[in-house]
């Protein structure tokens, strides 16, 4: 058995903090946390000098990242180069996402992450954003790709969840009838309602028919209104949706992500996703997409995509920035941060081995510096990266 202690840093297991303690390791998995210098048996010991060690991040969309669009290539490789574009910023564990796109790029989507999955190199499952969307809420994608799900697309995706296992799909309530929410439902697919119109009674009727929550709060959504709570409203209303939400400082004033934060009805809760583009861990500032070049813009908390008419076009955000960001500007503590980064996509996503340190899970981990600047992360035991 391989064993590793991991001490000298203040240990957060995904609920609480522990001082003066020892992350014991086994085999690729955690093992204990115990008092500092009560290790039993013989193990590998590495002293981390300070900081704080964690749950490794989960990202629940990732369109790009190291140089790659998944949209570019959806293949295995494409899946492996984007998840280890984004480990050096603390996430062990991402969904490639695939946004609209033409026939045929779903299904090579779905086979390259069955391959992906199996693999252990970060790819925990697939995010299928698109072609169900409304144009009227389009945002970057191409709205002539869009249409109404089908009955052969609710096979399709009931199908592929015994393959890939964690598959979200996100639909526009104009796309789709709650009889096929609860179907893909049934069938494991986790349904997000996202780049829509519909009004709230219709998202409550979604949300009761299965949908697990909204992709990006705020963003190509109906609003919050006095006489119209749209989505939004519906979302933080209904106790079983979450939301992930895009903590970069152009996608949602922080004030609004305050407020959200404090009203938000559980259990169902709010967590950060980047929706990050190909350019994270890139010093090159554009690349193309489906034939139309998105720009990274300087200034802000952290630099913003563009077309070149200036809409949104994903993010240049990594998870350990949402959480400085989450610290900073959303009144959040660094355990509550943290859990937004790791323990709630975890159980949004219901990857039950990941996002805490307990016993037999995977050993996942990041390892942040006081100034919350990611020093090294580890992938089931193995060190993966080291950045400073």
């Amino acid at each position: 058995m391989t064993r590793q202690a991991l001490t000298g840093a203040r240990i957060f297991d995904g609920t609480r903090f522990h001082e003066n303690s020892t992350l014991l390791i086994a085999d690729g998995k955690i093992e204990a946390i115990v008092p500092a210098g009560e290790i039993a048996g013989d193990c590998q010991q590495i002293d981390l000098a300070g900081g704080t060690l964690a749950p490794g991040f989960i990202d629940a969309q990732v369109n790009g990242g190291g140089g790659r669009m998944l949209n570019d290539e959806p293949s295995p490789q494409s899946m492996y180069m984007i998840a280890e574009g984004h480990r050096p910023f603390g996430t062990t564990s991402l969904l490639p996402t695939l946004i609209t796109d033409a026939e045929g790029a779903v299904e090579k989507a779905i086979s390259s992450a069955a391959e992906a999955v199996l693999a252990g190199r970060g790819v925990a499952g697939l995010h299928l954003e698109g072609p169900h969307l409304a144009p009227s809420r389009k945002g970057t994608h191409l709205a002539k790709y869009m249409r109404p799900l089908e009955a052969a697309d609710v096979e399709l995706l009931s199908s592929a969840v015994p393959e890939v296992g964690t598959l979200v799909v996100t639909l526009a309530g104009e796309q789709v009838t709650p009889a096929q929410v609860n179907q893909l439902t049934n069938a494991g697919v986790i349904v997000c309602l996202g780049h829509t119109d519909t009004d709230a009674g219709r998202a409550q009727q979604l949300f009761d028919a299965g949908a697990r929550g909204v992709t990006h709060l705020f963003n190509a959504m109906s609003g919050l209104g006095h006489r119209q709570p749209g989505l939004v409203g519906a979302a933080l209303d209904h106790p079983d949706a979450w939301g992930g939400i895009i903590a970069d400082g152009h996608h949602v004033d922080p004030l609004v992500l305050r407020v959200a934060l404090r009203a938000k009805r559980g259990p169902g809760r709010l967590f950060f996703v980047t929706d990050s583009m190909s350019l994270v861990g890139q010093e090159r500032d554009h690349f193309t997409l489906n034939g139309r070049t998105i720009w990274r813009k300087q200034g802000g908390y952290c630099s913003r995509l563009a077309l070149d008419d200036g809409t949104l076009a994903g993010s240049d955000l990594d998870m350990a920035s949402a959480v400085r960001f989450g610290v900073s500007y959303l009144d959040l503590s660094l355990g509550e941060a943290l859990r937004m980064a790791s323990a709630y996509p975890a159980d949004f996503l219901r990857l039950n081995d990941r996002g805490r340190l307990l016993q037999g899970m995977r050993a996942d981990l990041v390892h942040l510096g006081e100034d919350l600047q990611v020093r090294q992360t580890w992938l089931g035991g193995a060190v993966s990266e080291q950045t400073s």
